[in-house]
């Protein structure tokens, strides 16, 4: 492995009603369900605080998860925005594509159950079985109040 390359660990998985990638959305917004993240048991204890009530990550609250797109094409660099053929060729770095050089979802939905090593959560367009590979809370500026 050369030092321009990672290596990147799945912590959990989606476990969706999405079953192929033609049937999600193609954002949380457009229609995504709920869904539940199911963390591996080497990680569970990264989830302390979303259990423990920290503000901002409770029930209801919101989270950020970073996924790994695994059906994507890789080899990708340009799209048309939506797969809309009256769209010009775009680069992926200025589209939201899930094919591209490091498929990298990121996912900002709120946080409706945890119970033990899962998550409910939602909307989430990411299909059963997309790996997770980080989760961060949502971090709002301070207010002026």
């Amino acid at each position: 492995m050369s030092k321009a390359q990672f290596m990147v660990e799945a912590i959990g998985f989606v476990r969706s009603t999405l079953k192929e990638r033609k049937n999600a959305p193609r954002s949380g917004n457009e229609g995504a369900p709920e869904a539940w993240i199911e963390i591996l048991p080497a990680f569970v204890e990264g989830l302390e605080g979303i259990t423990a009530g920290v503000p901002g990550v409770t029930v209801g609250g919101e989270i950020i998860l970073l996924t790994w797109f695994h059906e994507s094409d890789r080899e990708v660099l340009q799209v048309r925005p939506r797969s809309e053929k009256n769209r010009p060729l775009t680069g992926v770095f200025a589209t939201r594509s899930p094919d591209r050089p490091n498929p990298i979802g990121l996912h900002r939905v709120t946080v409706f159950e945890v119970a033990g090593n899962r998550l409910r959560v939602g909307p989430l367009e990411a299909i059963d079985g997309t790996p997770i590979v980080d989760i961060k809370p949502v971090i709002l500026p301070p207010s002026d109040a």
